[in-house]
């Protein structure tokens, strides 16, 4: 099971129609037209067809943080979104992004943190969004493999990378 956390509003559900479809077709490019989404009250069960296997995403809403540990038990993947366009919410989700990485159930969890929205005008660089984070000090004492990446889910930049990287951890 793959968990998909992040502060409400970030692009969870979004991102994960979009990964859906791709897994659905062979195109990375026809997206077709952004889907209508509304924020996740509760959770959210998905199965991504993989190359060579079926991994099911749980997308928790972001309102459900206080509650999101219920849910760490037979996890094998997280990734937490970040709205790299609200800066406001920044400190939230490094707070966010801490806890799970210091959850005891999730310590052997490969861990993927996306910097969403990057297609927004106003979005902060991935090297500041880094720097903010402490992404090097992260990465350098979480118990979990922790790895950073760049998308769009709007436009779909970066979204072959996320499947990338989820087929990665299903070569065992």
């Amino acid at each position: 099971m793959c968990l998909l956390l992040g502060a409400t509003g970030v692009g969870k559900t979004l991102l994960l129609k979009r990964l859906q479809k791709l897994t659905q077709r062979d195109q990375l490019f026809d997206l077709g037209e952004t889907p209508v989404t509304l924020p996740t009250v509760g959770t959210n069960l998905t199965d991504l067809n993989l190359k060579k296997r079926r991994i099911t995403v749980r997308e928790l809403g972001g309102c459900m943080g206080p509650i999101w540990h219920n849910f760490y038990t037979d996890v094998s993947s997280v990734i937490f979104v970040v709205d790299s366009a609200n800066i406001a919410q920044i400190s939230s989700s490094c707070v966010q992004l801490l806890s799970i990485l210091s959850a005891a159930p999730l310590r052997g969890a490969s861990v993927l943190v996306l910097f969403n929205k990057r297609d927004m005008p106003c979005t902060i660089t991935l090297m500041e969004m880094k720097s903010l984070f402490r992404m090097d000090d992260i990465i350098a004492s979480a118990p979990q493999s922790v790895t950073t990446l760049e998308v769009s889910a709007r436009c779909g930049q970066g979204l072959k990378e996320v499947l990338g990287w989820l087929e990665s951890l299903t070569r065992t």
